[in-house]
C-alpha cells in the first residue's frame, strides 16, 4: 500500500481553517447563515463568541460586521478554543503557531528582573495554559510599557526562533502613529542615528560611537494647535528608537516624561505613540498577514478646532 506524503508544516497549518470568499456586501451573520444552511442562529452566535470566525485574518465577534467583496472569512477549526477577555490587550488574531495582540498603554510587554508585575507574556501564558499546562508564549519583540498597539508571540520555541533569525525579511511594514510637540519642518523625511542603552535612557548620537545604528522615516500627516500628528517606519527596531529620534528632532512625543524634557506636556494622559500596523509573512504557511488597527480616538481630539 502507497504511503500517503506527510503535510508540510504550511499544510497542516492551513488545513485548521476553512476558508471562504466573499463576492457580494453583506453582514457576516447572513454570510455564515448562507455557508452553513443546516447551522442554527444560537450555533452561529456561539462561533463568534467562542472566537473562531476570522475576517481578513482578524479575529471577529461583531454578527453584524459588513462584509465586502473581496475579503476573506476563516472558520478555525480547532476546537476547545477558550473564551478570552482582559482589558489590557485584545486578542486580534490566533492560530497554532502566532499570537497578534494589541495592548493598552501602561502595559509591560514582558517581566523584567527589577518587576515582577502583570504582563501581556504572562496575561498570555496563562490563557494558552488553560489548553494545557504544556503550553505557553514566546516573546518576539516588545513595546514600551508606555506604548499601545500591535504586537506578535509565538506559541512554541520554533516559531520564536524562525521569526527571531528572519525579522527583516519577515516584517513588511511596521508603522506607529505618533503626536509630537510643535509643528513639523518637513511633511516626511529619514532619521539616522547611533543609539546606546544607557540603562535609565537610551542615549543618540549623529556618527557611529558603538552604538547600534537606528533608521526612522516619518510623515507628517497633520499639524493643529501646536502639534502634529506621525506616521512612523521603523527600518531598525531599537529601544526608545521613535521616542529618542522625536527628541533629537526638537519634537519630543507629548506625555514623554523621559524625553520630552522638565516642561513636556500631558494633554491626554499619556504617551501619544501607538503600533497602529503590523504586517508579515507567516512564519509557517508564508502568507501574507496585514493587522491594522485606527488611530486612538484621544490623539486625533488634539487636532480638533478649537
Amino acid at each position: 500500500m502507497e504511503k500517503r506524503p506527510r503535510k508540510t508544516l504550511a499544510e497542516k497549518a492551513r488545513a485548521q481553517y476553512t476558508n471562504y470568499a466573499v463576492k457580494e456586501p453583506m453582514e457576516l451573520m447572513d454570510f455564515l447563515a448562507a455557508k452553513m444552511p443546516d447551522a442554527s442562529r444560537t450555533k452561529l452566535k456561539a462561533l463568534l463568541s467562542k472566537r473562531v470566525v476570522l475576517v481578513d485574518n482578524v479575529i471577529t465577534t461583531q454578527f453584524n460586521f459588513p462584509l465586502q467583496a473581496g475579503m476573506k472569512v476563516q472558520i478555525s477549526k480547532v476546537k476547545g478554543k477558550k473564551e478570552f477577555s482582559n482589558r489590557l490587550l485584545k486578542i486580534v488574531y490566533e492560530d497554532a503557531y502566532i499570537i497578534v495582540i494589541e495592548k493598552t498603554q501602561g502595559l509591560l510587554s514582558v517581566n523584567t528582573e527589577r518587576q515582577k508585575e502583570r504582563t501581556a507574556y504572562t496575561i498570555l501564558n496563562e490563557y494558552v495554559q488553560r489548553s494545557g499546562r504544556q503550553f505557553r508564549v514566546f516573546i518576539v519583540h516588545r513595546l514600551d510599557r508606555d506604548t499601545s498597539g500591535l504586537m506578535m508571540f509565538a506559541k512554541n520555541e520554533k516559531t520564536q526562533q524562525i521569526l527571531r533569525d528572519n525579522w527583516q525579511e519577515i516584517v513588511t511594514d511596521r508603522r506607529y502613529v505618533a503626536v509630537v510637540e510643535g509643528n513639523m519642518e518637513k511633511d516626511y523625511d529619514t532619521v539616522v542615528s547611533w543609539l546606546t542603552d544607557k540603562t535609565l535612557y537610551v542615549s543618540s548620537s549623529e556618527y557611529d560611537d558603538g552604538g547600534s545604528k537606528s533608521i526612522t522615516h516619518y510623515k507628517t500627516i497633520k499639524r493643529a494647535n501646536g502639534y502634529s500628528l506621525l506616521e512612523l517606519d521603523l527600518e531598525t527596531g531599537r529601544k526608545n528608537q521613535i521616542r529618542v529620534h522625536m527628541q533629537g528632532l526638537g519634537h519630543p512625543i507629548i506625555g514623554d516624561g523621559r524625553y520630552g524634557g522638565e516642561n513636556y506636556s500631558n494633554p491626554i494622559g499619556r504617551l501619544a505613540l501607538h503600533a497602529f500596523k503590523l504586517c508579515f509573512y507567516h512564519p509557517v504557511t508564508r502568507d501574507l498577514m496585514e493587522f491594522e488597527t485606527p488611530y486612538p480616538a484621544d490623539f486625533k481630539k488634539l487636532f480638533l478646532k478649537k
